[in-house]
């Protein structure tokens, strides 16, 4: 017997059409072979029966931004955010991304690799199957590639789809505080030629205080001649001008977008930038949340993710995610549940992830709810009961 035929299934978001009630979807050789109506199916037996009895299917989810490789403890960052110190405050103490980079610089390539696998082990539990995950708590050369190899070790060896992203201009280390030129020119001579054969893009924040328009196009310019692709932190704390340096640049996502205007909007439609919203580091820094229904009519691409990391936005999970872009963001339930399974794919330039229709890899989501709608509904519950990556039943049993 091969294969897996799960039936029973009251609501199939396929992200290819209309939801589908009773539905059916069988399962061959890791890929869909058929996703519809239990009216409409062939014949399909001989294969590993689920019966979902009345529950939701969805896509797996596509985590689109993510810091997951790193040491340390921010937590009493957190507590002295809750009595008034800001970001920047904290920052420019040596605290913030600073104190990560000190820890994580300090640990092994082997206990980083354990923290990360924990972190995407309990990802995958709450229903994630594809994750992009940036490098960026290094911030010289070694120590960049040590968090790079981690994160495609984890996709070696875990069953999740793994995207990397050279993130050495996440800030200017310790070191480089009086000499920042200095820095940008490791960064494009020695660290990027470096991290290109482990990256498939670079990012940069492009932030008052962190790195300039100008400095991002040159780091940009020098990663593009590698074959990376851009991803860009854009517009979280101030409007900097990321995202028009995104739509410059025909980059695959501008991410955060707290501060984005209509202008940007329309730049990053019109170039076929995906808009990757963060909800959880807004919720974390108590500021405003990015204007995703703004973005949505627009006609951007717009994906959702949990930017987890341990200062601004320690999610990892995609629920509270989509229950804050719901709740606080202004989207629907639909749209939410969309941006954070097809959304991150397309941001991720996948043509077969978020979807399940016949000939796609078969990551799926069977929920212990009968409708999709019970994610944002009920945030505080992991509505998870099985995952299926690839074809293969990662979380969950099935009942004989």
């Amino acid at each position: 017997m091969s294969g897996l035929l799960l039936t029973g299934i009251s609501h199939l978001v396929t992200n290819a059409g209309p939801v589908i009630s009773d539905a059916v979807v069988a399962v061959e050789d890791g890929r869909v072979i058929y996703a519809g109506s239990d009216d409409d199916a062939p014949g399909l037996e001989g294969r590993i029966h689920i019966d979902c009895a009345g529950k939701a299917v969805i896509p797996g989810f596509v985590d689109a931004h993510t810091h997951l490789v790193f040491a340390g403890d921010r937590s009493a960052e957190f507590a002295r955010r809750l009595g008034g110190a800001t970001y920047a405050d904290i920052a420019a103490e040596g605290g913030g991304i600073l104190s990560t980079v000190e820890a994580t610089r300090s640990a092994t390539e082997e206990e980083l690799f354990d923290l990360t696998a924990a972190r995407v082990r309990r990802m995958l539990a709450a229903g994630t199957t594809t994750i992009e995950i940036k490098s960026g708590y290094g911030l010289e050369p070694e120590a960049e590639l040590k968090l790079l190899r981690v994160a495609r070790r984890v996709g070696r060896e875990l069953p999740v789809t793994v995207k990397t992203t050279f993130l050495g201009a996440h800030s200017v280390p310790t070191e480089f505080k009086e000499r920042r030129d200095a820095y940008i020119r490791l960064l494009i001579e020695e660290m990027l030629p470096a991290a290109a054969p482990l990256s498939d893009y670079c990012d940069v924040f492009v932030e008052d205080g962190v790195f300039d328009v100008d400095e991002a196009r040159e780091i940009f310019t020098a990663a593009s001649r590698l074959g990376l692709g851009a991803r860009v932190h854009a517009e979280q704390l101030s409007r900097s001008g990321g995202a028009m340096l995104a739509a410059e640049l025909s980059a695959s996502s501008a991410d955060h977008l707290d501060n984005a205007t209509e202008e940007d909007a329309a730049a990053l439609e019109e170039s076929g930038v995906a808009a990757v919203l963060v909800p959880g580091a807004s919720y974390t820094l108590r500021s405003s949340q990015a204007p995703g229904p703004m973005l949505w009519r627009s006609g951007c691409t717009v994906a959702l993710a949990t930017d987890c990391n341990p200062g601004t936005s320690y999610f990892e999970s995609m629920a509270p995610i989509i229950s804050l872009a719901v709740v606080q963001m202004g989207l629907t339930p639909e749209q939410a549940i969309w941006a954070a399974t097809r959304g991150g794919a397309v941001s991720l330039g996948y043509d077969e992830k978020g979807l399940i229709t016949p000939g796609v890899p078969a990551d799926m989501v069977v929920l212990d709810a009968p409708s999709p709608t019970h994610i944002p509904y009920r945030p505080g519950t992991n509505l998870v009961d099985k995952v299926i990556s690839a074809g293969r039943l990662v979380i969950g049993h099935i009942d004989v």
